[in-house]
């Protein structure tokens, strides 16, 4: 058996850089933190940790033991939580990670099916792709939504899985999508004020490629990361914009807000990953039933 006591000392040591700040940390001798990191190195058969000036780096084997201890201590510090809401049976929490780019309203569609769970505490983080695959392989995360699937990578084991490939639409404010513009679309977008994604979402260079291939040169008065507050500042007036068609439903709730047409070819994809640990998750198991149960487009 692994002793677990002697691979929490080598992690603060790494954590903090150095036998010093570790022994300060852990109100603990450095000589006594030195000798169960070499029982550690003695019981594994490797160096992990090799001097550099007056601190210690992680040789190659270090590495692959640091990366496996972080995983291990980082989800311990969320057991005593989960076990409290677990034992008292009055959570059900999910947290779920967004990445940029990504419609919210496509995800909002797609988390639909367990908002109605009863003491459900859902908690959405935004951010880059890489950092939330982190945070999922170190179980933070239940659940990532991006607009890519996660690149193979043994290290992670994580798993993804296609759940929409959704159509795009347009829509706009009252004033700017009549009769007339409906009958000239697309081509009318050359001549409408546009509201894009940035180009941080995925969709954004396939919408780039349609105008493209249709001569058309967007007039674009505004970019923005989040599609519901894009879908706002549509609605006040200030341009027309794309939206998935996963995602159209709670546009249709934005007052004085009206269908333009939609993008032949182009389709927003969301891909759902997740951890070994989230696989068996009851609400991420949920998402994903009520996902694939749809058409892909």
């Amino acid at each position: 058996m692994l002793n677990y006591r002697h691979l929490h000392y080598f992690w603060v040591v790494v954590k903090e850089g150095g036998f010093a700040r570790a022994a300060e940390r852990l109100d603990m001798a450095v000589q006594t933190i030195s000798a169960q990191v070499r029982e550690l190195e003695k019981a594994l058969g490797h160096q992990l940790l090799k001097p550099v000036g007056r601190g210690v780096a992680l040789t190659e084997a270090g590495q692959a033991a640091f990366a496996r201890a972080e995983e291990i201590f980082q989800l311990g510090q969320v057991i005593p939580d989960e076990v409290r809401e677990a034992a008292s049976g009055q959570v059900a929490r999910l947290v779920v990670g967004l990445s940029d780019g990504l419609s919210k309203l496509a995800a909002h569609a797609l988390l639909a099916p367990v908002l109605g769970t009863p003491s459900l505490r859902l908690v959405c983080h935004e951010g880059e792709f890489e950092q939330l695959l982190s945070e999922l392989a170190l179980h933070h995360l239940d659940l990532v939504l991006a607009g890519q699937a996660a690149p193979r990578n043994p290290n992670l084991r994580l798993s993804s899985e296609r759940l929409v490939a959704s159509p795009v639409e347009w829509y706009g404010p009252n004033k700017l999508v009549g009769k007339a513009e409906r009958e000239r679309f697309p081509q009318c977008l050359g001549d409408l004020p546009l509201l894009l994604p940035t180009g941080h979402s995925a969709l954004r260079p396939m919408l780039d490629q349609w105008f493209e291939s249709l001569g058309v040169r967007p007039r674009i008065v505004g970019e923005f990361e989040d599609s519901a507050l894009l879908a706002v500042f549509a609605a006040r007036g200030l341009g027309v914009f794309p939206v998935s068609r996963l995602g159209a439903d709670d546009v249709r709730l934005l007052r004085g807000v009206r269908f333009l047409g939609c993008s032949d070819g182009v389709k927003e994809e969301i891909h759902a990953i997740r951890s070994r640990r989230g696989q068996h998750h009851p609400l991420v198991q949920r998402v994903m039933t009520a996902a694939l149960a749809r058409p892909l487009g």
